[in-house]
């Protein structure tokens, strides 16, 4: 997706997460980083999912988590990514998986959310990105990877993303950073050209960061209906450490609090602060031209 002289710039966001693969693997299960955003996310995707054993497209989907989470529903996954290292995890978490749920993932293959071309026409129900919009910092490659999942998705299917807002990757950068932030040119790059890189081997790096009022109309313009667009950690993105804690302490208010953060997840107050967006969209019939 690049020629020679142009670097491509997937590149980094592969190392990035060769680098970073064990973390991946644990980031989900952790109570301070990745617990909120998958309750909420599961909780969205059995209100939205169509029924097992519907055909989804784990479209990196890194060490298979998702993919594992939906084979033991019953539902038939492919699973692609872009690193290697994380390819390997996610095929060594599948064959200690039991019978049932191993005989779900119909393969796992390294692939580019941008090149879908293993995959003929309506090949899915649902294809799942969440994670390659917020790495694709071009409008051209954004274009390239939300026609390619229009293309594979059989009528009236569910393209499911994640991106990321800009306000709270602008304050954590500052924290990490400080005045440099601002003498760098980083936050001036946050703020007005949605991009974040991070110099630092191992960082996070290669981010686009969108503002919540130009989701809909991208995914509209390319063909869906946006059917449900939600803060991945609802209100409790910035309280994530305390929100822990309260599990422990206090398992009632807990299960209560998530309960609270699921069921506002769409207010569009919140959506400006969120840590991660998650867009659930219907294809329609006809994709929208370039």
């Amino acid at each position: 997706m690049s020629t020679a002289s142009e670097p491509d710039p997937v590149a980094a966001v592969r190392d990035y997460y060769e680098q970073s693969a064990q973390r991946e693997v644990e980031r989900l299960g952790r109570p301070a980083d990745g617990a909120i955003e998958r309750e909420l996310h599961a909780r969205a995707f059995e209100e939205h999912l169509p029924s097992a054993p519907a055909r989804v497209l784990d479209n990196g989907g890194g060490p298979g988590s998702w993919t594992l989470w939906l084979a033991r529903r019953g539902y038939r996954v492919t699973l692609t990514d872009l690193s290697p290292a994380l390819l390997d995890i996610a095929r060594t978490r599948v064959a200690h998986a039991s019978q049932q749920q191993a005989s779900n993932v119909e393969s796992i293959a390294k692939a580019d959310a941008r090149d879908l071309s293993a995959f003929p026409d309506e090949s899915f129900d649902v294809v799942l990105c969440l994670g390659p919009f917020y790495h694709l910092t071009t409008e051209t490659d954004r274009r390239r990877a939300v026609q390619e999942a229009h293309r594979v998705l059989r009528p009236g299917g569910l393209l499911i993303v994640t991106m990321m807002p800009p306000y709270m990757r602008l304050v954590s950068t500052v924290l990490e950073h400080g005045s440099a932030s601002f003498t760098t040119g980083a936050a001036d790059r946050i703020l007005n050209e949605g991009r974040y890189d991070n110099p630092r081997p191992g960082r996070f790096t290669g981010g686009y960061l969108t503002r919540p009022d130009q989701v809909t109309p991208f995914f509209e313009l390319h063909g869906f209906r946006v059917r449900r667009l939600i803060a991945s950690q609802g209100v409790l993105a910035w309280a994530q450490t305390e929100v822990a804690a309260l599990a422990q302490r206090d398992p009632d208010a807990y299960r209560r609090l998530l309960d609270l953060a699921y069921t506002t997840a769409g207010d569009p107050s919140i959506h400006g602060m969120a840590g991660h967006l998650l867009i659930i969209a219907e294809q329609s019939a006809v994709q929208a031209s370039s």
